[in-house]
């Protein structure tokens, strides 16, 4: 949520911002909703304070005076409660308005429509020249016997996945990994619910907008998140925190649901979208200063590439253009990472700075240096997210023989293993 009066006075700002991040919304409208609101709360302001100034005046009145003023307080009062509706609908709509703003672009932002106009910034790694005819990863996973796809669709319908074995321990291995990676980083470990109340997923920024994403509870006004970034961003809704408290920093570990709504089609096989995973958050929160702010971006940009070149999978990273990056995102940069049986980069990572878009919805403030409540900054990048990393993790670091070599920094999570499988291709040998 964008500030009132900046918006009030950086109009053109807003409506370049609504253009090219592609929202429906009519700024006009919004601040004709504004105008009339203001005259609406000043005419029942000054209604309030006549029938004040009226009531002081009645004990002092003549009896004759006395019952012309008192009908002239119910009148007033009548006025007023006549405005109250039309004042509460104004207001309401206002706020849902206010709401649907995006937040402002940084100026170094791409204008583009979406993810075909990001600009890539660098690659990190190569990827790999295998002398051997490769394997998928859905492939890998069925010769090892590490997956049982219709087994759980039965159970959980179409997009459920379910790894056995190894594969389940190496899911496991990567979570705490990422986790102590973290954690040795400075940042607080945590686990936290997918569950939320609706509040929640508006204070991140993903209501309203992103309804037919989430799966309802019926019967409950609970929710289930994507990604731990919804309730770590409302853990502090409403407070006023000391200054210092900040920097809150989170490496926060959650399940995560999306119904995937709009997806139909796509990505239907393997472990690349599916409905439920396992999520490693990155999440800060921090003064309300641009500059360090972008230094907590470079930060969590780093962290995750330090994953994954610990990981020894190739990625590259590309800044996100307008129509990419979400409303409330001031700077946005995905990490894509090489996924060889398809030939391109998957996005794996997405680290986001949104200014006090976030914690003006949630209400979250601190007290500066001079004693003031100001609106905190937040920002999010991914840890890492399983299964979806294990597609790249699998198929990059695969051996002639089907067998999967473990990068060194995950041999200490899998009792010391080198390579997992056992030979699958016949006449092949390691």
């Amino acid at each position: 949520m964008l500030d009132l009066k900046f918006i009030r006075e950086n109009p053109d700002a807003v409506r370049r911002a609504i253009e090219v991040k592609g929202v429906s919304l009519d700024l006009g409208d919004l601040l004709q909703i504004d105008r009339e609101l203001v005259e609406l709360r000043q005419k029942v302001e000054a209604l309030q304070a006549e029938r004040n100034a009226n009531a002081k005046l009645v004990p002092k009145a003549t009896p004759t005076e006395r019952t012309a003023l008192i009908q002239k307080g119910k009148d007033l009062a009548e006025e007023i409660k006549v405005l109250e509706p039309t004042l509460r609908a104004h207001e309401d709509a206002l706020k849902q308005l206010l709401l649907r703003v995006p937040n402002v672009p940084h100026p170094e932002v791409p204008v583009g429509k979406d993810d075909a106009e990001n600009v890539e910034l660098r690659r990190e790694g190569r990827p790999p020249a295998f002398a051997f005819t490769p394997l998928d990863h859905v492939e890998l996973l069925e010769r090892q016997g590490w997956a049982d796809p219709e087994r759980v669709a039965r159970v959980s319908g179409s997009r459920s996945y379910l790894l056995k074995g190894e594969a389940a321990l190496l899911e496991m291995a990567v979570q705490m990994f990422a986790m102590e990676f973290l954690t040795a980083r400075g940042f607080t470990p945590l686990t936290t619910t997918a569950l939320a109340r609706p509040e929640a997923f508006v204070g991140s920024g993903h209501f309203p907008g992103g309804e037919d994403q989430v799966y309802k509870i019926e019967g409950d006004e609970l929710m289930l998140a994507g990604t731990a970034e919804v309730p770590v961003n409302s853990l502090y809704a409403g407070e006023q925190l000391a200054l210092d408290q900040l920097p809150i920093t989170y490496a926060a570990l959650s399940a995560a649901f999306r119904s995937e709504a709009g997806s139909a089609g796509r990505d239907v096989r393997g472990l690349i979208r599916v409905h439920e995973f396992r999520k490693v958050e990155q999440y800060v929160l921090c003064r309300a200063d641009e500059g360090e702010a972008l230094r907590w971006f470079s930060t969590l940009l780093k962290n995750a590439e330090d994953l994954l070149r610990a990981l020894e999978l190739p990625y590259r990273v590309v800044q996100n253009c307008t129509g990419d990056m979400g409303a409330g995102k001031v700077l946005m940069y995905d990490i894509e990472t090489w996924v060889p049986s398809e030939g391109l980069y998957r996005e794996t990572h997405s680290c986001s700075y949104l200014g006090d878009w976030q914690a003006r919805r949630t209400g979250l403030r601190y007290r500066d240096e001079h004693g003031k409540l100001v609106f905190a900054h937040t920002l999010n990048n991914t840890g890492i997210a399983t299964p979806r990393i294990l597609v790249p993790l699998l198929e990059n670091h695969q051996q002639a023989n089907g067998t999967v070599r473990v990068p060194a920094a995950l041999r200490p999570y899998l009792g010391g293993r080198e390579v997992l499988g056992r030979p699958v291709r016949e006449g092949v040998t390691a």
